[in-house]
């Protein structure tokens, strides 16, 4: 399960069409939200676009470093 988290933090933090652009997260971007993206958003690992609606709809609720990274990938 923590590999699909991992892999659902990926996808999910390239978000939209505009952001396939980009390049694909850090270890230091996934570890940013993984703790986040558990406690908030559980029921949405290994759906990508559910998991990025989640965090977003969360955004006051997320750590810093975890805001930041859904920030700058346009959430």
């Amino acid at each position: 399960m923590n590999r699909s988290l991992l892999v659902a933090c990926a996808i999910l933090l390239q978000g939209g069409s505009a952001a396939l652009a980009q390049p694909e997260p850090t270890a230091q971007e996934r570890a940013a939200c993984r703790s986040d993206a558990m406690k908030l958003c559980a029921s949405f690992v290994g759906k990508p676009p559910q998991m990025n609606a989640c965090l977003r709809d969360n955004k006051t609720k997320l750590s810093d470093g975890c805001r930041k990274v859904v920030e700058a990938r346009g959430g």
